[in-house]
């Protein structure tokens, strides 16, 4: 068992929120992809060596938190959130003594690590379900997954309607092992993820397992992927219609954000508060509202919950004040903070987003305007981070890196690439390996190479040629996460003062401290607010007036 973090010497007991204040209620957590953050080994793919060996990075950077994508024993076929065996680490990232000892180097550095965790789902190569397959039906094992008889004259239909969030009916047939069509069984992804059925109890009692598994190993806290999923409606009702994947996010789904899933979330709230130093977990859940998504983060439930609408925002001042307001009076009343994010490994980067024009979704094919995408980046980052609660920075956004648009068809792993009528299939142009230095087969990634082709040019982006460069991105990020730890005024909290500012702006204030942000494409001339602490771009005060450029973000003391 590694040592661990000790709470905060500032946490107290806030009645009111129902919530313990702690580092997460303003922390900025950082997202490792592990297969495209740094290569330890030569083998072309990132592993948890390479993790290790960038921490002091991370630290420089200024996070708090290192949140780490799946590195489970899984054949890949989803990118490791097919998990075969959640207390195993999967070969091509290293071992549990690599993650012992990554754990134990960030601890002694003052940075947290989070786990993913994926329970909606394991890998058909789970021995429950090899097993379950093996023994055909009337396997007691088969109750822990969704396994029914198919609908039709000799069951040759899926048992329901459901359509796989990959593409396709959410329901593979089996074959029995003398050979016959057998029953069918739930994926809502791909084939090779069923899903648990977590109304046996074999399922929650393995979950709390695994729980302990990494707590006992000394992670902070856990990223339950797919959080809404775990509880199917009562009897796997038809949707009826097709279409499915326009539904999400808009309607409550027979499949997605049922209400019994909070008293999953409630079991696992009494064994994170077991443990010292404020040990916490964070909601993935797509819910049509942010006041649905606040009932995860109920005083007895978990501690943080992505907020996908702010994500999926457009650069655009009204949409934005409107995201903001909406998101800070749905945590209010729960005593949670807030959490806004720009990136992940599921969506466009967001120098990319900006890039296109609005309303094509977060998951874009087109290069758009690299020098606007990456103005309005940097702006976005800064008005993130000046906002109250917790922010999550995705790796590589730090260096302005854009999506790869231009990848091959030959070189793609996303699984939903090759299915039809699933998710867009893209999510590779966000994955590529990050680059370290300027030059190199692989910019410093690691000895051997790429898993994805990195672009030409990638150097010029690298951490090498942004380190201490006036101006760069990476030094924006270091200063701003810097300011924003050192500000009393910014960090936690729960509100925002907006002040008058012309159309096309926002201005808010908070504590000592008041954030201006441009979001047209033209300068506009606006009344000193203060002092200026930091800025996206570079801005000039004339007197009593600025002129604020295009897409420019300004922090203010006051």
């Amino acid at each position: 068992m590694t040592q661990h973090l000790a709470a905060p010497s500032t946490g107290t007991s806030d009645e009111a929120a129902g919530h313990r204040t702690g580092w997460w209620q303003d922390a900025v957590i950082y997202q490792v992809y592990p297969r495209s953050f740094a290569d330890g080994n030569g083998d072309g793919m990132g592993d948890l060596a390479g993790v290790r060996g960038r921490l002091p990075y991370l630290k420089e950077l200024g996070v708090d938190a290192v949140w780490l994508s799946p590195f489970y024993a899984s054949p890949q076929a989803d990118a490791g959130y097919d998990v075969a065996d959640y207390r195993a680490i999967d070969p091509m990232f290293g071992s549990l003594l690599d993650a012992d000892a990554l754990i134990r180097d960030a601890h002694d550095l003052g940075l947290r690590i989070i786990v993913d965790l994926v329970p909606n789902h394991s890998s058909d190569q789970h021995e429950w379900f090899k097993r379950a397959l093996a023994e055909g039906p009337g396997s007691a094992l088969r109750d822990r997954y969704h396994f029914r008889p198919g609908k039709g004259t000799d069951g040759e239909l899926p048992p329901n309607d459901w359509e796989s969030i990959f593409g396709g009916p959410a329901w593979t047939r089996t074959v029995n092992p003398d050979g016959t069509p057998g029953e069918w069984y739930l994926h809502l992804f791909a084939p090779e993820q069923p899903d648990f059925n977590w109304e046996h109890p074999a399922v929650a009692d393995e979950f709390r397992s695994i729980l302990r598994f990494w707590l006992d190993m000394g992670v902070d806290g856990f990223r339950v992927d797919v959080a809404h999923g775990l509880v199917k409606a009562e009897g796997l009702p038809d949707l009826g219609t097709h279409d499915q994947l326009k539904l999400l996010g808009n309607d409550v789904m027979p499949f997605f954000d049922q209400d019994g899933v909070h008293e999953i979330y409630r079991s696992w709230r009494t064994i994170l508060d077991e443990y010292p130093g404020d040990r916490i977990a964070v909601a993935e859940a797509w819910t049509p509202t942010v006041e649905r998504t606040a009932n995860y983060v109920r005083p007895d439930e978990m501690h943080q919950a992505f907020n996908f609408q702010y994500l999926a925002t457009a650069w655009d001042a009204a949409a934005l004040r409107e995201v903001i307001d909406t998101s800070l009076d749905a945590m209010r009343p729960v005593g949670a903070p807030t959490t806004w994010v720009l990136s992940n490994h599921d969506v466009t980067r967001h120098a990319t987003r900006f890039a296109n024009p609005a309303g094509l979704g977060t998951q874009i094919r087109t290069p758009g305007d690299r020098e606007l995408g990456l103005r309005r980046a940097r702006a976005a980052s800064l008005l993130m981070l000046a906002l109250p609660g917790s922010a999550y920075v995705y790796q590589g956004e730090e260096l302005g890196l854009p999506d790869v648009t231009d990848l091959p068809d030959e070189a793609r792993q996303d699984p939903s690439f090759f299915r039809a009528d699933g998710q867009d299939g893209f999510r590779d142009g966000c994955r590529v390996p990050i680059p370290w230095t300027r030059e190199g087969s692989s910019y410093g990634f690691g000895a051997g190479g790429s898993w994805l082709p990195q672009p030409t040019g990638w150097g010029e982006l690298s951490v090498e040629a942004q380190a201490g460069a006036a101006g760069s991105t990476l030094e924006l990020y270091r200063a701003a996460i810097a300011a924003r730890r050192a500000h009393p005024g910014l960090g936690a909290g729960a509100d925002v003062r907006w002040l008058d500012a012309p159309a096309g702006l926002l201005s808010f204030a908070r504590p000592g401290f008041v954030c201006t942000v441009n979001t047209t494409g033209a300068p506009v001339r606006i009344p000193v607010q203060g002092t200026v602490l930091l800025s996206s771009a570079p801005v000039g005060t004339d007197g009593d007036t600025v002129e604020l450029p295009a897409d420019t973000t300004v922090w203010w003391t006051v």
